[in-house]
């Protein structure tokens, strides 16, 4: 009897994966995701039982946004007792932020949702977009010997590499390994065979699926800097405006000895507001305290981002400020919801 085929919904967002060049004008314009297998005919030898869909106008990443998030979460949501797997093409440039964001909207998963995109058209010669798509896919459709999804969470899969989505971060614009996951190791690496780091997948305690789209966007990222002159950032710090500030500090956390950024900090928290520091390091954690120079966070009540992702550090603040309770919004904070952080 020949293998059931795996059920995977193909969502295009935008980017350059999905463009092709006009043969008449030179320009770059749309693909018509319908017409995907004329463009890729390698996907036609995959066992995978392919649905495509887009969103009703592609957007460049650079101008995706909240509702964007809530956009492709509803679609996997609505979708997900069709399909075994989940594939979102989307642009490089805030692919971490999308995939960071999906993992807190989404609670629940036991099928992946994997995004991918490409440095290059998939017109184009030498793209980088048609390997991506097709392993993508595959791990999109990928079982375990008990039938169950191999993967169930959100992650990226780039160049031969596959990252949990809410620990990968962007560091090229020229290079076809777009990403790298700083603090996690990666989940899989594809080379003749796909040899996943089984030990390492995230499995969730609900396997009931649920999505949260109460998201607040009043969220504020001061990046510290020697001679910061703190005053011309004193908008950031009124609670008429922003409702949660991530802190990009030196190290393991630390800042200048400064009483102004003490009082802002306090006068934040004290009316409402929430602070979650983070490093501006590419590996490493923040750890409050350590030294003298990070006490005053510690006092003024701020919290410490561990290892977090700037990425993932916008998007979880984001999705804890939908809750209206501030002791939920904290607990979300302080902990490790969905593998993004070492605690």
């Amino acid at each position: 009897m020949a293998e059931a085929k795996s059920k995977v919904l193909i969502l295009y967002t935008g980017g350059t994966i999905g463009m092709i060049k006009d043969t008449d004008s030179g320009q770059l314009k749309t693909l018509d995701y319908d017409l995907i297998y004329s463009h890729v005919p390698e996907l036609k030898r995959l066992n995978v039982e392919m649905t495509t869909m887009s969103f009703d106008t592609p957007i460049d990443s650079s101008m995706m946004n909240e509702k964007d998030w809530i956009q492709i979460a509803e679609t996997v949501y609505e979708n997900y007792s069709k399909y075994d797997g989940f594939v979102v093409l989307h642009g490089s440039d805030t692919m971490s932020y999308t995939a960071s964001a999906l993992s807190f909207i989404i609670s629940g998963l036991t099928k992946p949702v994997i995004l991918t995109g490409s440095q290059l058209p998939i017109g184009t010669i030498r793209t980088d977009g048609k390997e991506n798509l097709i392993t993508a896919i595959e791990i999109a459709a990928r079982k375990n010997k008990d039938g169950e999804a191999l993967i169930q969470e959100v992650a990226i899969y780039f160049e031969y590499h596959l990252y949990r989505g809410n620990r990968s971060t962007k560091d090229s614009a020229s290079h076809f390994q777009a990403f790298r996951s700083p603090n996690y190791p990666l989940l899989a690496t594809a080379g003749v065979d796909i040899e996943f780091n089984t030990a390492k997948l995230y499995r969730s305690k609900n396997s009931v699926v649920s999505i949260n789209t109460k998201l607040n966007n009043r969220v504020a990222v001061l990046k510290l800097y020697p001679g910061l002159a703190l005053s011309i950032y004193e908008s950031i710090f009124d609670r008429n405006k922003v409702d949660g500030i991530i802190l990009e500090s030196f190290g393991a956390g630390n800042a200048p000895k400064d009483e102004l950024m003490k009082n802002y900090c306090s006068d934040f928290i004290s009316s409402g507001g929430f602070i979650l520091n983070i490093t501006q390091c590419t590996t490493g954690f923040v750890h409050q305290g350590m030294y003298e120079t990070s006490s005053i966070f510690k006092e003024a009540g701020v919290i410490g981002g561990l290892d977090l992702t700037t990425e993932a550090a916008v998007s979880k603040m984001m999705v804890a400020l939908g809750e209206r309770d501030p002791k939920k919004c904290e607990e979300i904070l302080r902990s490790n919801i969905r593998g993004e952080m070492t605690c």
